[in-house]
């Protein structure tokens, strides 16, 4: 509860601008992640340098930054919020488990540079992550998906 907390001290200025922070999740996340632009198929034939600004890359990024502010207020009750995720990211978009690692990386530091969020808040944020990484992956496993 305590990490949920930590890390949602600092969730206002991501929750008043969903688009911004989404827009630099994302271009982040293909800049340092190439091969990831790829699973997303409306964004895979734009150029690296055209991805800043991109308002459909913005968009994209503030449905992710939404579903991750649903899962701090669940405060570690997200199976409701998990499975339907989960159903969609296996069997729909085949996203490998390993993606979602990554764009944890990323929204880690996105936080700590542009949120204010404390060397105490990026470890809380990690614990959260690896719970619902974790939490995904026993579902995809359900599922029978080996991504």
């Amino acid at each position: 509860m305590a990490d949920f907390d930590s890390v949602l001290k600092c969730w206002g200025p991501v929750e008043a601008d969903f688009n911004t922070y989404g827009g630099l999740v994302l271009t982040r996340l293909f800049k340092e992640h190439p091969e990831t632009q790829a699973f997303f198929p409306r964004f895979a034939n734009i150029p690296q340098g055209s991805l800043a600004g991109n308002a459909e890359v913005a968009a994209h990024g503030a449905v992710v930054l939404k579903k991750l502010g649903e899962f701090l207020k669940a405060k570690g009750s997200h199976e409701t919020i998990l499975k339907p995720l989960a159903n969609s990211h296996a069997n729909k978009h085949k996203i490998p488990i390993k993606n979602f690692h990554l764009i944890a990386d990323v929204v880690i530091k996105i936080m700590a540079e542009k949120a204010g969020l404390d060397a105490a808040g990026q470890q809380s944020l990690k614990v959260i992550f690896n719970i619902v990484i974790g939490d995904m992956e026993a579902q995809y496993n359900i599922l029978g998906f080996k991504g």
